[in-house]
């Protein structure tokens, strides 16, 4: 049903009200799926309009979109999206600053520890010295990658580690907001084998120290870039250090769009959201604000890519996972991030002028305000 926007405002409005154990009946539930599909269709056509600005947009076989130079397109995406998957090692519980698009916002300092010499990878503890024994039974991964939390608050514990990846030919890349690396750490991790490294430049809002030290890793590391959620304040600091951003020489900038879960959501309430394919909940700035940011790299050629990495993104990333760990097919991970679907946080967008639903009808017999649903 092409349901309109007022009675999408007036069903959502009961729907925030009810009761968190009460459940949405069935036709309740198709009321709250064709208000989605109407924001998301909305949302659509928006992003279409500005895709259609840029020029030479470019696919990596249908999966994501970028600008820029192929060769510079990171590595670690494309184990990701093409191989056999991206696989986490986790090791530090502990981060030095504070983000609110963190997915860990408000519970930092109650992260579980991994365990003194253990290392977390694939659900499992190992210790160092068991590596060369994952790596003699189990398929290698194309790529992993070194997150949660900040791995610069225990560097000189991961050499060794990238070492032996670095031994097996193994793709690795990692993480950090870049405030605590150094030319000293840098260094070693280039020797130890990392492969690339990512700093989440909106984390420190585009501090200075951090553009230095994306200089620095150009000089020991192959793969160096950005990724940071989108955000307005990303977009407006950028733009204010960008020169100096560019002459790092920097590889490659990943626009993520920002998702949100439970931790982070109440610091964007009030910003018009939409859920995509019942998945992911985002504000609908954060792929706008990407697709600007691209346009902008083309028509300016910066030297370096641009990666649109969007929900649609995400979801190419969770079919290809899948499909190779020999998933059923369509089988995908993609999955909403809420375990109730918080009903008032689309309200905002419901209200919003500038957000048009592309076609409206009446609702049919038995959908109407005030009917009793069975």
């Amino acid at each position: 049903m092409k349901i309109s926007k007022k009675d999408a405002y007036t069903w959502f409005e009961f729907f925030a009200a009810l009761p968190e154990e009460e459940e949405l009946l069935t036709k309740q539930q198709e009321i709250a799926y064709a208000v989605f599909a109407q924001i998301e269709g909305a949302i659509d056509e928006r992003n279409r309009r500005l895709l259609s600005e840029i020029k030479n947009l470019k696919t990596l076989q249908n999966r994501t979109l970028f600008v820029g130079k192929e060769e510079k397109f990171p590595q670690g995406c494309c184990s990701c999206l093409l191989g056999t998957g991206l696989c986490a090692i986790r090791k530090t519980n502990k981060c030095n600053i504070e983000c609110k698009f963190c997915y860990n916002f408000g519970e930092l300092d109650n992260i579980p520890p991994v365990g003194e010499g253990l290392w977390e990878i694939g659900g499992t503890k190992f210790y160092e010295k068991d590596i060369e024994l994952l790596l003699s039974i189990q398929p290698k991964p194309t790529g992993v990658s070194y997150v949660y939390l900040e791995p610069f608050m225990e560097i000189e514990k991961y050499y060794g580690m990238i070492e032996k990846f670095k031994q097996a030919k193994i793709h690795q890349h990692l993480y950090t907001n870049g405030l605590l690396a150094s030319a000293e750490t840098l260094k070693r991790l280039g020797e130890a084998g990392l492969d690339e490294i990512r700093f989440n430049l909106g984390a420190s809002h585009c501090a200075d120290k951090v553009i230095e030290n994306i200089g620095l890793a150009k000089k020991y590391i192959p793969q160096v870039g950005i990724e940071t959620p989108m955000t307005p304040e990303l977009f407006e600091e950028f733009f204010q250090k960008k020169q100096a951003i560019l002459d790092t020489k920097l590889d490659f900038i990943n626009c993520a769009e920002l998702h949100l879960n439970e931790n982070n959501i109440d610091n964007y309430e009030g910003e018009s959201m939409y859920i995509s394919r019942h998945g992911y909940i985002s504000p609908i700035w954060s792929r706008e604000l990407t697709l600007q940011f691209m346009k902008l790299a083309e028509e300016e050629h910066w030297d370096l890519v641009v990666h649109d990495c969007s929900n649609q993104t995400k979801f190419a990333r969770g079919l290809n996972l899948k499909s190779k760990e020999g998933g059923w097919f369509g089988a995908n991970d993609y999955a909403c991030e809420f375990s109730r679907i918080p009903y008032a946080v689309f309200l905002p967008i419901l209200r919003d002028d500038a957000v048009q639903f592309l076609e409206e009808e009446e609702l049919p017999e038995g959908y109407r305000p005030g009917e009793i649903l069975f």
